[in-house]
């Protein structure tokens, strides 16, 4: 893979991989053509984000079914929607390239496999090593058409900015 990407710390690209296994993932999401946000997290995360001399990979992937935004009817609509959840409980992402953009900046493009439709994702994301966790933001928007949804409850909900966080812990 022909890719660069700055260290955890900063750094130059280690001698030997660095590996890093997800920890959580909240979003926030852009709704009603951004009157309102809907924030929350999911319970069960696995993934990594590896550095390398080879470059940088990202990794991960979430369990849909356990959403907690923290208000009932949040997360009711978005269990009931017709996301089709129990045939496609996962949303996983994985980076294609990554580019270190400087002062701990990424672009970033990868692969969003969600609802049984994959689609391609680009992004920035900044990347900072706090205490023993590396955490990753990013913002990217996702389309609903191309997952395959149409109008219905979550309209001015799927094909909205998603804003996400994902905490690491060393691994490996």
């Amino acid at each position: 893979m022909n890719t660069t990407a700055q260290s955890a710390s900063g750094g130059q690209l280690p001698a030997v991989t660095e590996l890093w296994v997800a920890l959580a993932v909240d979003f926030a999401v852009d709704t009603a053509w951004g009157m309102t946000v809907a924030r929350g997290r999911f319970d069960r995360v696995s993934g990594s984000y590896q550095v390398g001399p080879g470059g940088a990979k990202l990794e991960l992937t979430v369990d849909v079914t356990t959403i907690d935004t923290a208000n009932g009817m949040w997360d009711n609509l978005l269990r009931t929607d017709p996301l089709n959840l129990a045939e496609y409980p996962q949303a996983r992402f994985t980076s294609t390239h990554i580019r270190d953009s400087g002062d701990g900046k990424l672009d970033v493009k990868g692969r969003l496999e969600a609802a049984g439709k994959v689609v391609p994702v680009e992004f920035d994301a900044a990347v900072q090593r706090v205490d023993q966790e590396l955490r990753v933001a990013a913002t990217a928007t996702v389309d609903r058409h191309q997952l395959g949804k149409r109008s219905g409850q979550l309209g001015l909900i799927l094909s909205a900015r998603v804003h996400v966080r994902a905490r690491f812990r060393p691994g490996g």
